[in-house]
Order: structure tokens, then sequence, then C-alpha cells
């Protein structure tokens, strides 16, 4: 049974102006294994990347209905690569199944979450 949805939709440029700032901010946001894969890429992937998880984090808040902060924090929220290159989305203390997805293109990146339970 499909207990929520979430999707959100964000500007690469404001993802490429804090990748150019450093690395402070994709800390904050990563999770250390996420941040493991995005030190690996080139400053273009890594705004596509640090786009990308930040916005499956507001999906599956959305999804949720709580917003990030009240029942789950950043660093709770994780999306890794699959060995086919999928997103695959797990969040601490969330028991249902997470269907993530996320597609960019030169200017925006979009992200959609579905929970089941």
């Amino acid at each position: 049974m499909i207990k929520g949805i979430g999707n959100d939709i964000i500007e690469i440029a404001r993802f490429q102006a804090l990748v150019a700032k450093g690395d402070d901010f994709a800390k904050k946001v990563l999770t250390p294994a996420e941040f493991a894969q995005y030190q690996q890429l080139s400053d273009k992937r890594k705004a596509e990347y640090l786009g990308g998880r930040w916005g499956i984090k507001e999906s599956f808040a959305k999804a949720l209905g709580t917003g990030i902060g009240k029942a789950v924090a950043l660093q709770d929220i994780e999306t890794l690569w699959d060995e086919n290159g999928a997103p695959v989305t797990t969040v601490k203390g969330y028991p249902g199944k997470i269907f993530s997805t996320i597609a960019h293109d030169n200017h925006e990146i979009s992200t959609f979450v579905v929970l089941e339970g």
C-alpha cells in the first residue's frame, strides 16, 4: 500500500554555486557514504549529485508528511547507487519500502519518492 509520495525540482545553478564554495554544504547534507561518492565526481557532476541527494531528502520528507527536522534529519536519509547506477534510498527508522528516482538536464533536477508500507 502506498503511504506517501513526494517530489522536488531544483535549479542546478544553485548547486553549482554551492559546489564552487567548497565542501561545507555537502558535508552538512550528505551522509559519509554519499560524500565518498560525491568526492569521486567532477564539479559538474558534483552539482548534479548534491542537488539530486538534496531533492531526494526533500521528496522523502514530503512523502512522509513531516518535513526535514521533525521526524527525520538530513543525515538519516541516504541515497547511493546500486550496481547498475540506479538510486537506492534508505532511511533510518523507516520500515517500509522506498522507491526513488532522480532526473536532470542542463538546468534542473527532478526527484520523486514513493513510500510503501
